[in-house]
């Protein structure tokens, strides 16, 4: 079985029949100024999500071994590495990956309803036991792709060519605090952008961790919503 064969057989079913990582986000319309004080107000959510990060490592490798031998990620493992990246998603969306609203995130690792930021992966069943041991080679291409995204030196702000600067999704980032400052408003064409890059970069992760063999699309799917689930909703 080739390794194209082996992903397609490996994609548990999903709501809509598309990508098994689904992240959303609602245009919330954040507010002129509270930007600048959001990096005060994460604190508490930085400091523990050090130490949930921590644990998702730890899961990470205990999955590792488990699928290896097993062919399944364990389900309290798997819940507990969904909800550290739905607490980051929010984090994220809230801080400075988005700025996409101004209501602070709860502090669980429940997915949250109410909530104008969301995140789920549908739990695979069956996992390729081989394919953990290949992941990190056919993840390359991705992971090129993601740090021009997301590194510094991507941008040059500074004009002193020294190679410093801002990666895209940090520049688009700070057109839109500029934009928020002094305009008051949120251009819907940069949220869209901003949100295909966050789309993207967490499709890699949720493949990087293990919790699905389904291979990221090289596709930026732009907007709050997911494509192929405009019209459904998160169970």
């Amino acid at each position: 079985m080739d390794v194209q064969t082996a992903h397609a057989a490996a994609q548990p079913p999903v709501r809509g029949g598309g990508y098994p990582v689904w992240l959303t986000g609602e245009f919330d319309r954040p507010g002129r100024w509270l930007w600048l004080v959001k990096w005060l107000l994460l604190i508490p959510h930085v400091f523990v999500l050090v130490f949930l990060w921590i644990g998702f490592f730890v899961v990470t490798v205990i999955a590792f071994f488990a699928i290896l031998f097993t062919g399944r990620y364990p389900r309290p493992l798997f819940d507990y590495s969904l909800g550290v990246m739905r607490w980051t998603w929010r984090v994220n969306y809230y801080g400075y990956q988005a700025l996409g609203t101004d209501r602070y995130p709860p502090f669980t690792l429940s997915d949250v309803p109410d909530y104008p930021a969301r995140l789920d992966i549908a739990y695979p069943e069956r996992l390729t036991r081989w394919l953990p041991l290949v992941k990190w080679l056919l993840i390359i291409p991705h992971l090129l792709i993601v740090a021009a995204l997301t590194s510094t030196g991507g941008w040059e702000v500074n004009g002193n060519g020294n190679g410093s600067g801002l990666g895209l999704l940090a520049a688009i980032v700070l057109i839109v605090a500029l934009a928020l400052l002094f305009a008051a408003r949120y251009p819907r064409g940069l949220f869209d952008l901003v949100m295909g890059v966050n789309r993207w970069i967490v499709r890699v992760g949720a493949y990087t961790a293990l919790m699905t063999d389904a291979y990221p699309p090289f596709r930026l799917d732009l907007g709050g919503e997911e494509p192929e689930h405009a019209t459904q909703s998160v169970t």
